[in-house]
């Protein structure tokens, strides 16, 4: 009987485990690691203040949480807020606009859409629980990557050369 099943991995692992089913045969199933952010699960991130939360998160969004968040961050907070409930249970909200790229992301913005501006266009982005205790505007690129290889002005004369088909 124990052959026949493969090694199990503890609960936390986000792999496969074996399960013998009735008739013999090993069917696996799936299990989903549970979110964690500094050990502390994602329930009780909920529940935090912005003091107990800001002892969570690294030095410098801390220094800036504790010296209060300013009058940008509390109406993109209060306009996410707004958006949440006016969301159907289950559904994304509406999105909400942003020029604030320094806002530190915060447990109660988990499940919304922010659209941060990266100087040309509002990048969607719906916050998830592994962004907490991140920036707005990492998640918002302000270039375009260089794509190497590719001839253009200022390249040398036989290079530059593009036939017309």
């Amino acid at each position: 009987l124990a052959s026949n099943l493969l090694p199990l991995r503890s609960p936390s692992d986000s792999k496969l485990i074996s399960i013998m089913a009735d008739d013999g045969a090993v069917r696996k199933k799936r299990t989903f690691k549970k979110f964690m952010f500094r050990g502390v699960d994602l329930e009780t991130l909920y529940d935090m203040t912005h003091e107990e939360f800001s002892e969570k998160i690294n030095a410098r969004q801390r220094r800036r949480m504790m010296r209060g968040l300013k009058r940008k961050c509390n109406t993109l907070m209060t306009r996410l807020t707004k958006a949440k409930k006016a969301a159907t249970p289950g559904e994304r909200p509406e999105g909400v606009k942003t020029h604030v790229r320094s806002m530190i992301i915060v447990p109660e913005m988990i499940g919304s859409v922010v659209g941060v501006y990266n100087g040309k266009v509002f990048n969607g982005i719906e916050i998830k629980p592994e962004m907490v205790g991140h920036y707005l505007g990492e998640f918002s690129i302000t270039y375009k990557p260089v794509r190497h290889g590719r001839p253009g002005i200022g390249s040398t004369n036989s290079s530059r050369f593009i036939p017309l088909k």
